[in-house]
């Protein structure tokens, strides 16, 4: 008799030990946005894992990277996402630039399987990516080479797209031309510093005191500090303008441009977007200057492939300024808040053996 009861609680102890890691297992950490604010709104909290859908995979997430779309979306600042969601953030979990290992796989996944190593860009599809784990279709993702880290990959699925779009592409750029790239020192401009270099363009880079000698170190032919010069009253001309951090009028940067060269904007004053907005086409219409402000399109995935061969080749390193623990974000996007990084900001997810 005494034999048998302890071989019940014995029994129900290992059900219970059992059913207990189940249940853990359905949980993960994330950090948490659920009203719009600072970044000391941010909560690290235990919620449901995440299941992937028939056409989807879950990734075990070992790192992120921060975007200004984050914090943009965390301070509700763009119009589409307060016309969506007026009180509070309709997408609980920030973070759209992610690098793990598959964990699962939908039925319908073809390309990877659990086990590999992957990148990806999960800007269209609802973030994410500040958490331990996360769902994503298998066209937001490809292979992550195995030349390169986990902290780097996650520096290169949206910023490196970017830059490279936003220079025109793979065959905008010709040995020998004269490329200004603005506001080069962030998140996008030291990719783009050195792909501009790796197209044989003569890259001259803008930024404030502090990041002249890291541009010049990643590649910059010249460099330009804007609290003590003006570059677009320097007397120099150039082929391509690629503007990070518009400030000037459309019309000084016009005057700079040589007699074909082409000006593409990305971000910066409300007053220059507008004036690329509404004034661009009008200037590109009626002279032989192109001035544009340039779009994105997160989901071209041979761009995405393109990086990566550069990367490979050591023709573009990604730079990482600091790393930061997933329970940290918010120190990471406070520190992103305050411009002062060189190249990106990387999460980083911890995961129990």
């Amino acid at each position: 008799m005494l034999l048998g009861m302890t071989f019940q609680i014995t029994f129900n102890a290992k059900y219970y030990e059992s059913l207990k890691q189940l249940t853990l297992n359905m949980k993960m950490k994330a950090i948490t946005c659920k009203r719009y604010g600072s970044p000391e709104v941010l909560l690290l909290e235990e919620v449901e894992k995440p299941t992937p859908k028939d056409n989807e995979v879950l990734i075990k997430v070992y790192t992120s990277s921060v975007n200004v779309e984050d914090l943009d979306y965390l301070r509700g600042k763009a119009w589409v996402v307060r016309l969506l969601a007026p009180l509070k953030p309709k997408d609980k979990i920030l973070g759209f630039d992610v690098s793990g290992k598959i964990e699962t796989v939908g039925r319908n996944v073809k390309q990877f399987y659990p086990g590999d190593e992957v990148l990806g860009n999960l800007f269209s599809y609802g973030f994410g990516a500040f958490a331990e784990y996360v769902c994503a279709p298998e066209k937001a993702l490809v292979s992550k080479p195995s030349s390169i880290t986990f902290e780097e990959a996650a520096t290169v699925p949206s910023r490196a797209i970017l830059a490279l779009q936003g220079l025109g592409g793979k065959n905008q750029i010709q040995p020998g031309q004269k490329v200004l790239i603005n506001g080069a020192g962030g998140g996008v401009g030291p990719f783009a510093v050195q792909i501009a270099k790796s197209f044989g363009a003569e890259v001259t880079a803008v930024d404030n005191t502090k990041k002249l000698d890291f541009l010049r170190s990643i590649g910059a032919d010249h460099v330009i500090d804007y609290t003590k010069e003006d570059f677009t009253k320097k007397g120099q001309f150039y082929d391509l303008i690629f503007d990070i951090a518009g400030y000037h009028s459309i019309f000084d940067y016009k005057r700079v441009l040589n007699s074909k060269g082409i000006y593409f904007i990305i971000g910066g004053s409300r007053s220059t977007i507008f004036q690329a907005l509404f004034l661009g086409p009008l200037i590109s219409i009626t002279g032989s200057k192109k001035m544009a402000l340039k779009g994105w399109n997160p989901e071209k995935k041979e761009d995405l492939d393109f990086i990566l061969e550069l990367i490979k080749g050591k023709k573009v390193v990604p730079i990482i300024d600091r790393c930061y623990p997933l329970s940290e974000a918010a120190k990471a996007l406070k520190y992103f808040e305050e411009e002062k990084s060189h190249g990106k900001i990387v999460i980083k997810v911890s995961h129990k053996s």
